[in-house]
């Protein structure tokens, strides 16, 4: 195959309205983690999770608020394990992804298995281990990758084990289910209620769903802490930051206490992740697409079938004539185009548009981020109010790797932590 690379704003604009039958996503999203052999065939053929984060996880986001940020206060004190106000330094990437995993699981599963150390350690290493085996299945032939995949990958030794954590919650709740129906007064309200209760036919099966809560781990693993841990870094390489950040915090807090609808006014908090995304996005390419029949855009470029289709988010996203010094990080960038702007929304977070498009663009634009925002933005606003945070002597801020068009986070890199003093 080959693969064009587009970094015009009015290219993004026609890939977005291109019909799935001409420029598709699903079957570029397949090729490039080869989900059919690292996730398995209905989770390509049937996304019915994906209705699922779009409408139900993230219409409970303000219900429940208040578990997750009850996972985000332990987690953190559990992960950190500080002892009195000395400094300790702790693996920055790691220590993030045990509290997205945990935060994400308390909505996922629930209390107790959220916290599980086998639980968090096979999501995270599934999250690895699909990236992995995508990466090798890439090298084989079509008709060799079911091979490949049971020789070269974990995927089978993955969902045993997460039927061996899931499964007995699931029948737990099955049995429930069989007892009262749906008048079941304490029906948990989480992912896995919410997917019981779309599952038809095989994928009702303890096998399917635990492979679903598998597939929806990998989302929030894979983007959560690649994007918060870079911020974590910006935060704690300027600290001149901190003090603004915290005033607002802590100004919107006292009066409206912490829920989505107060984090929703943390414009600051908002703008820093914002601009440490547009800055150090998960992937130097967004918008892709994988041509199924030939296509040609307006200015004349032709695309033939079989093509793939990246879009340089790197560039898009440092272009001078769109983001004025826009090699700079400057983390209120975006706070302040809201204050002038009567199109204030679009500066936020969460929006894409042709400038801006980690999350992609249009109907495919990542539906998770509504969730994903609220957690982050919480995490953020809870280390400002309860820690404080530097670089060890001397550091500079960590930078990012690049593997092929993947940035992520420097695993070994450190960040110091203490609680607040002041």
């Amino acid at each position: 195959h080959w693969t064009v690379i587009s970094s015009s704003r009015e290219h993004v604009e026609e890939l977005r309205r291109a019909p799935d039958d001409t420029l598709s996503f699903a079957e570029a999203i397949n090729e490039r983690l080869q989900i059919e052999y690292t996730m398995g065939p209905e989770v390509h053929h049937n996304s019915y999770h994906i209705p699922i984060v779009r409408s139900q996880l993230t219409r409970n986001i303000g219900a429940l608020y208040p578990e997750i940020r009850d996972e985000i206060i332990t987690a953190f004190d559990d992960v950190l394990d500080l002892k009195g106000n000395e400094w300790k330094s702790v693996p920055a990437l790691s220590s993030v992804q045990k509290v997205v995993c945990r935060t994400s699981n308390r909505v996922f599963v629930g209390l107790p298995l959220c916290r599980d150390p086998d639980w968090i350690d096979l999501n995270i290493r599934y999250t690895i281990d699909v990236g992995n085996g995508a990466a090798i299945l890439g090298f084989f032939p079509k008709l060799l990758k079911p091979i490949a995949a049971q020789l070269f990958t974990n995927v089978h030794q993955n969902n045993q084990r997460g039927r061996k954590l899931l499964g007995p919650i699931i029948e737990g709740r099955q049995k429930y289910l069989n007892e009262h129906g749906n008048k079941w007064a304490d029906k948990p309200n989480d992912f896995l209620s919410w997917l019981t209760d779309e599952a038809e036919g095989t994928e009702s099966t303890l096998e399917s769903l635990v492979t679903r809560i598998l597939v929806v781990n990998f989302a929030a693993i894979h983007v959560g802490p690649d994007s918060f841990t870079p911020a974590l870094f910006y935060l704690a390489a300027n600290p001149q930051y901190i003090q603004p950040l915290r005033e607002e915090v802590e100004g919107i807090v006292e009066k409206e206490g912490w829920s989505k609808a107060a984090l929703s006014k943390m414009r600051k908090v908002d703008s820093f992740l914002k601009e440490c995304q547009r800055l150090e996005g998960m992937s130097s390419v967004s918008l892709i697409r994988m041509a199924l029949k030939d296509f040609t855009f307006s200015d004349g470029t032709f695309i033939p079938k079989g093509t793939r289709i990246f879009t340089a988010a790197r560039s898009v996203h440092r272009d001078e004539a769109v983001y004025e010094s826009a090699l700079a990080f400057d983390p209120f960038r975006f706070s302040r185009l809201r204050e002038g702007d009567s199109e204030g929304v679009k500066h936020q977070y969460i929006s894409t548009t042709p400038e801006y498009i980690p999350f992609g663009h249009g109907r495919h634009a990542w539906p998770g981020r509504f969730f994903a925002a609220n957690e982050l933005k919480t995490m953020l606003a809870h280390i400002l109010v309860m820690y404080d945070v530097k670089l060890e002597d001397n550091a500079a801020r960590p930078k990012t790797l690049h593997f092929v068009t993947s940035n992520v986070p420097d695993p070994s890199a450190k960040v110091m932590f203490r609680r607040r003093v002041d």
